[in-house]
């Protein structure tokens, strides 16, 4: 995957700026069904990247069944919601980051070399990460209606070990939808993950991407 490079996307201030700076980003889908057996609902997901020299942006577009939302402080149970999550490894010191955004823009961020193995990002760390949603900051639980929504965030690089006056030829990372606790429990993947059970903690299933700045 190449991600462009976006003069100015650290200037949106509004979902709408955002997704407007965003439509010269790559766009891609997160579709692949890993558990078919025993999680086939899939929702649409959709997705737009590119990156600046402060930072790299993804916002998401969803259609399907259910809206939950229960995570209202940051690194909290996001992943139990209608959520949707970057995972992106660490340019050269074997560790990766997960950020994990709930419908609502609720965040779960952390460096990690193992689901177990941690440390979660501090209240300030959060902070710096802008999101971006078109869903109210409240709790939400919709079952079986079906829904469109938006969210999105923006990472600064220097929180995921990138300079981005000099960034690395390529990353590795994956983009996930998933929702443990909705009606329709679902993990979705952009590069396929190839375990017995759904572990989005398996950088060994990382897709390769290009931070292109021509």
């Amino acid at each position: 995957m190449r991600i462009p490079f976006i003069e100015g996307l650290e200037q949106a201030a509004s979902l709408e700026d955002f997704a407007a700076a965003l439509e010269s980003g790559v766009k891609g889908n997160v579709d692949c069904v890993d558990w078919p057996d025993s999680y086939p609902y899939r929702p649409e997901c959709s997705f737009k990247a590119g990156w600046s020299e402060e930072g790299l942006g993804i916002l998401f577009n969803i259609k399907g069944l259910d809206v939950r939302a229960m995570a209202l402080e940051d690194n909290g149970k996001v992943w139990e919601d209608s959520c949707c999550e970057f995972f992106i490894a660490h340019p050269s010191d074997g560790t990766y980051y997960n950020f994990e955004l709930n419908c609502i823009g609720t965040l779960l961020a952390a460096k990690r070399r193992s689901r177990t193995d941690c440390v979660h990002f501090s209240n300030n760390e959060t902070a710096q990460v802008r999101r971006f949603s078109s869903l109210p900051h409240n709790t939400i639980d919709i079952e079986g209606e079906t829904a469109e929504w938006s969210n999105g965030m923006f990472i600064p690089l220097r929180l995921i070990g990138i300079d981005g006056k000099n960034p690395p030829a390529s990353i590795r990372l994956n983009i996930y939808k998933c929702g443990d606790m909705t009606a329709h429990p679902h993990f979705l993947s952009w590069a396929p993950v190839g375990t017995e059970q759904p572990d989005f903690h398996r950088p060994e299933y990382f897709g390769e991407a290009v931070l292109a700045k021509d």
